[in-house]
């Protein structure tokens, strides 16, 4: 990969200072075989690289080791959103071909009414009725086109919405993302969810929160460093291709978030007395970031972001950044790399290949501090 020599916003070419990122340059070559298909046996001991933005050192370690870099009184800012199982299986009616429907979220309650991706998506037109479970026990209606993929379904339930929601679940299962390449299993109920997650929303799990055991956090809290969390439902925008070479061209996604006053009065309080604020994976940073204010402190928010951070970027109030290695073009790649820079950090990429670290949601993790 060409890189360029000088700091992000000063590559010269002819007479031009050229200030923007384009998207090849955060293309790498990664194997199948370097995605991980399954978690480490324990949360807490998958590898973990620390990279030195000050320095330059890159450090490898294993993820409990994390606690070293944290003093009493330090902040971990988590995100508590919840995955639920988005993916399920139907069948169309009078053909029965099989179709997968991907729940994105509920639009009304009394309704029924969910966003949904549906695949093959050329077979599914308004008016057509898909049928779930063995005994064909949930039937949808397709009512709106929303996008190419996109629909709008009515699932059609006798029933209490508690009642609806749990018989949804149950035929549903675990949204893995697709690289992972494997069928969801029983494990993954668990592994692809963080032990703190409490506000269900998200079809794509904070992966950076999946390193968090137990006993990790117990021994934060006894070292006196201190948890905070904040709600972003993670969506399939994270995955969603870029289509322009010009990222000031490309728009995310919008997410839905929440950042509570108390919250907002923890992190302040540790930035103005020079405490490390670490944010542990990349929503939790575009979260933030969504809420700093002109003078570089955060203030509450319910809402929508669709934020966007790729190099060059400011960022005012994380110090640290947990994050798992990224695919190749993806939006959580051009954050990390506007956090830690460019450069920095696609060598460190280049030395995690080397040394045989795991990408995507189940692999290891970086610190950049």
């Amino acid at each position: 990969m060409k890189r360029c020599p000088l700091e992000i916003g000063q590559c010269f070419f002819g007479n031009k200072i050229d200030i923007q990122m384009k998207l090849s340059q955060f293309k790498f070559k990664l194997t199948e075989e370097q995605i991980a298909k399954y978690p480490a046996k324990n949360r807490d001991e998958s590898r973990l690289m620390v990279v030195h933005r000050n320095t330059g050192e890159i450090e490898h370690r294993i993820f409990k080791d994390i606690l070293e870099y944290f003093d009493d009184k330090d902040v971990f800012v988590f995100n508590d959103t919840k995955v639920f199982p988005a993916r399920l299986y139907g069948n169309k009616e009078k053909t029965g071909a099989k179709i997968e429907v991907f729940l994105l979220r509920e639009l009304n309650e009394e309704n029924r009414l969910w966003d949904v991706l549906v695949d093959p998506a050329r077979k599914i037109r308004i008016g057509n009725k898909l049928y779930f479970g063995e005994d064909d026990s949930m039937v949808a209606e397709v009512i709106d086109n929303t996008t190419s993929r996109g629909r709008t379904l009515r699932f059609l339930f006798d029933g209490t919405h508690e009642e609806f929601k749990e018989a949804l679940y149950k035929l549903g299962e675990t949204p893995l993302p697709r690289y992972i390449n494997r069928p969801a299993e029983p494990d993954d109920v668990d592994r692809y969810q963080n032990i703190f997650a409490k506000n269900e929303g998200a079809v794509v799990a904070p992966a950076a929160g999946l390193h968090f055991s137990r006993e990790l956090l117990k021994r934060m809290e006894i070292k006196g460093i201190e948890s905070g969390f904040l709600t972003l439902h993670s969506g399939l925008g994270n995955f969603r291709e870029i289509d322009v070479e010009d990222l000031t061209k490309h728009k995310m996604d919008s997410e839905q978030m929440l950042v509570t006053p108390e919250l907002v009065a923890f992190v302040n309080k540790a930035k103005d007395e020079n405490r490390q604020v670490c944010a542990v994976g990349t929503s939790v940073m575009r979260a933030i970031e969504s809420t700093v204010s002109t003078d570089g402190h955060m203030k509450p928010y319910s809402g929508w972001t669709n934020k966007f951070i790729f190099p060059p970027y400011d960022f005012t109030v994380a110090t640290s950044l947990v994050s798992n290695f990224h695919m190749p073009l993806s939006t959580m790649l051009m954050m990390v790399a506007a956090f830690g820079g460019y450069d920095l950090v696609l060598d460190a990429y280049d030395k995690a290949l080397k040394e045989g670290y795991r990408f995507g949601a189940y692999g290891d993790a970086m610190l950049i501090i």
